[in-house]
């Protein structure tokens, strides 16, 4: 396994990679860390026998959810990866975008444990990170550096795998493109994010906001592609 791959140059849709690797169509299907629900939405799959269950530990995001009508099969829950609120064997499929490195670094262990516990015999799990690298993470690191904890992420799943708890399927490295209209789009979408408690001061807003500038194409936009790597994982 391997935490980086320099020469990725793949520029990948997530969503149709993942529905490629997973075959989600009538399965139970668990989202932990579904944040604004993007990927719940795709998960879902109205009328295709999938039932979702999407947890998170931000309270805003999951009373939100909770008062959606749209999507028929999802139920969303608050908890966290490292005590998921389910039975033995009882899901297919579970799935983790961006969300692994959140979990607290003492918990990494128990939430891969827990993965395995909840996954039936052969069930997939598909576990994406960011790679800390490229333009995008410069930007990201002068407010919320995730260095230390991506790198602890990646070990956990490692661990996991050598110890025989899940098994190693594929890894795969790509980008990912992420477009912003401009620098008030950046700030709401990710200065503003709800799990973040951010307190900056000026000088570090004018920092972000220079090197977000220099990124900007002549309509004030900006596009990064973000390095990806998922471990597509299974219950032995």
């Amino acid at each position: 396994m391997q935490l980086k791959a320099p020469d990725a140059d793949r520029v990948l849709n997530e969503h149709e990679l993942y529905a490629e690797l997973l075959q989600l169509d009538g399965k139970n299907i668990v989202e932990l860390g579904c944040g604004t629900a993007v990927h719940t939405e795709r998960l879902a799959g109205a009328d295709r026998g999938r039932t979702v269950m999407a947890f998170d530990v931000d309270t805003v995001q999951i009373e939100r959810h909770q008062q959606r009508t749209d999507l028929p099969g999802v139920s969303f829950e608050l908890g966290g990866a490292e005590s998921i609120a389910l039975p033995d064997a009882s899901a297919d499929v579970v799935c983790m975008f961006k969300s692994l490195h959140h979990v607290p670094l003492d918990a990494l262990d128990v939430a891969l444990d827990e993965i395995a516990r909840v996954l039936k015999q052969g069930g997939l799990a598909y576990i994406s990170e960011p790679v800390f690298a490229g333009e995008f993470n410069e930007i990201i690191r002068l407010f919320n550096d995730e260095e230390v904890v991506r790198e602890a992420a990646f070990e956990a799943v490692k661990r996991a795998v050598d110890a025989g708890h899940l098994e190693l399927v594929e890894e795969i490295f790509f980008l990912t493109s992420s477009r912003f209209t401009d620098f008030s789009d950046f700030e709401q979408r990710i200065l503003g994010a709800t799990h973040l408690d951010l307190a900056l001061s000026p000088t570090t807003i004018a920092e972000i906001k220079a090197r977000f500038e220099a990124c900007q194409a002549a309509d004030g936009s900006a596009e990064f592609q973000v390095p990806m790597r998922v471990d597509l994982l299974r219950k032995p």
